[in-house]
């Protein structure tokens, strides 16, 4: 493992990564080419001369939208490397928000996978882009040269640049990054429906990899499995830059990953670290062990009644769960959402390595964190190194706070928007997470949902709509659930799983309205049960059927103000 503790920029980590473990595997797809650390910084260098031969200098925007590829660090690396700053986008965006990311990130260039090139077909070319360059094969897409009136083949600029690509003299310039550079912006997709450009500093960045280095070890013999969308900063700081200034090998798919293949590569990979949202855990739960044990009316009592049995069962599952993994699993790290506690509860009874961590994409993403062994239901584990942290009552109940934070990863800001960053940023460097929660006298946080999001109950208590939708979401039905408040009731609307419902129903010999009602009986069947685990104050009143899967934002949290 490398300490990195002299390290304050990005150019200070590529540079020792690149000098430490040349001959190490650094990227590759798994059932492709396998990039080394000598290799990537070669590649690196044809990057920067291309952007160099661009026009692009310390604090230009550079854009980067395109799935998960091994190129897309490099470029990542190149970009940050030589002072300018880089501008991931999801590849999920319509074409409508990568024009709006583009226009208003000011951004000069551009890179996009074969895949992605066709969100910019249109030919609303802003008068910052210069220049398309493709993911796969690191060179100008000229056919974008061709649409945009801004640069013709015959342009001085498009000329300027083919000189400069091919002059025999390499094209340098003098680095001087300092810390507090802008060196990211991130644009959010939020489940307010507002997106924002949040702005990280290499100080920041460089802040939450010491941060993990302390949280726990990753050495040189590691391999990453790569299932998040790297333009989230999750994936983009803890699964890959920290694995790159490690050391470690990551493998991406080079296909939409489903569960069947991700299933299949990690028995390729046999990876040591994986990082997921909730929702990924939560379906193999559902689809593998639960699915397993309500097989049999006997077992299924058992489980759900008897404590021991249910012990024994969990460390059983958990042992096959690790073998379909691949065997060599030690931390399965999961953010972005908070965790159902009955999928939790399994995850400790089976003995599974995972890791729960809590952060935002305005903390670069480390807040907090508990490694496997020192996990506990519905906590998020205790502060990153560095993290400084108050509670600011709300509500009447007064169990809950809102969490500020204060460290060396929070943001700069909002990218050209004063008045949003100074709602959420005060003058002494505090953010407001917006997140309510408590910590314990070991200094163990939890989280248990959003201010803005919680219900005020008759007498003054915290409804928390998360919390009851984990209770909802645990019945084999149930894909999804969304609770809300409506005149003054909690309510909900739930998604289920209609292939399961169609097993369990003859859909053939059914007449339609016979099935509907079959599926509003299944609903009030759904609510009873999840009412008999909760307070009489947060019980839901109604349940509706929501026809069509909840849209949601890339760590798979449902975007609410699509569905209230």
């Amino acid at each position: 493992m490398s300490s990195i503790s002299t390290s304050n920029t990005l150019l200070d980590i590529t540079t020792q990564a690149f000098s430490q473990y040349a001959g190490r595997i650094l990227v590759a797809n798994v059932d492709g080419e396998e990039i080394s650390y000598a290799q990537a910084q070669k590649k690196l260098k044809t990057v920067q001369q291309l952007l160099i031969s661009a026009g692009i200098g310390q604090g230009d925007k550079v854009a980067i939208c395109s799935e998960n590829m091994p190129h897309w660090g490099i470029v990542y690396l190149a970009i940050t490397s030589m002072g300018a700053v880089a501008v991931p986008i999801l590849p999920d965006f319509h074409s409508n928000e990568v024009h709006h990311i583009v226009k208003h990130s000011e951004a000069k260039v551009i890179f996009v996978s074969d895949k992605i090139n066709n969100k910019l077909a249109e030919d609303d070319f802003t008068s910052s882009l210069q220049f398309v360059f493709s993911l796969e094969t690191l060179t100008l897409l000229e056919d974008f040269v061709k649409k945009s009136e801004l640069l013709s083949k015959g342009s001085e600029k498009f000329a300027l640049f083919k000189a400069k690509l091919s002059s025999s003299e390499p094209v340098t310039e003098a680095l001087l990054i300092n810390e507090h550079d802008l060196a990211v912006i991130i644009y959010t997709s939020g489940t307010t429906g507002q997106s924002k450009g949040v702005m990280l500093s290499h100080s920041n960045l460089v802040a939450q990899v010491k941060q993990a280095e302390k949280l726990t070890t990753i050495n040189e013999g590691d391999r990453f499995l790569s299932i998040l969308p790297l333009a989230h900063t999750f994936e983009c700081s803890v699964g890959f830059l920290v694995p790159f200034s490690n050391g470690a090998a990551i493998y991406y798919i080079n296909k939409t990953p489903a569960p069947k293949i991700i299933l299949k590569a990690m028995l390729k990979v046999k990876p040591t670290h994986i990082l997921s949202v909730p929702l990924v855990i939560e379906k193999i739960y559902k689809s593998k062990v639960q699915a397993s044990f309500n097989k049999n009316v006997v077992i299924k009592y058992l489980y759900n009644n008897v404590p021991f049995v249910r012990k024994k069962l969990n460390i059983i599952a958990g042992k096959k769960l690790l073998e379909s993994f691949g065997g060599e699993i030690r931390f399965f790290g999961i953010g972005g959402a908070k965790l159902s506690p009955f999928v939790e509860q399994f995850l400790q009874e089976a003995n599974f390595p995972y890791a729960i961590g809590y952060g935002l994409t305005e903390t670069a993403p480390i807040i907090a964190g508990a490694v496997p062994g020192k996990t506990a239901v519905g906590t998020t584990g205790i502060l990153a190194d560095g993290m400084q942290h108050r509670f600011v009552k709300h509500g009447q109940e007064g169990k809950d706070a809102e969490l500020h934070v204060r460290g060396p990863n929070v943001m700069m800001g909002y990218y050209k928007d004063k008045v949003r960053t100074e709602e959420v940023l005060d003058k002494d460097g505090w953010l407001n997470t917006g997140d309510l929660g408590c910590m314990d006298e070991n200094g163990i946080l939890s989280i248990n949902g959003r201010s803005k999001n919680v219900i005020i109950g008759a007498s003054g208590e915290n409804i928390y709509p998360e919390a009851i939708e984990s209770v909802i979401n645990q019945h084999e039905l149930v894909v999804d659930s969304l609770v809300y408040e409506l005149d003054g009731k909690v309510v909900a609307k739930i998604y289920i799983d209609y292939d399961l419902f169609d097993e369990t129903h003859n859909i053939n010999k059914t007449s339609d309205s016979a099935l509907y009602g079959e599926i509003i009986e299944a609903l009030e069947d759904i609510k009873t049960e999840a009412n008999a685990q909760l307070a009489n104050y947060s019980k839901v009143a109604t349940v509706f059927e929501q026809t069509e899967p909840f849209i949601k934002t890339p760590t798979k949290k449902i975007k609410r103000y699509l569905h209230i």
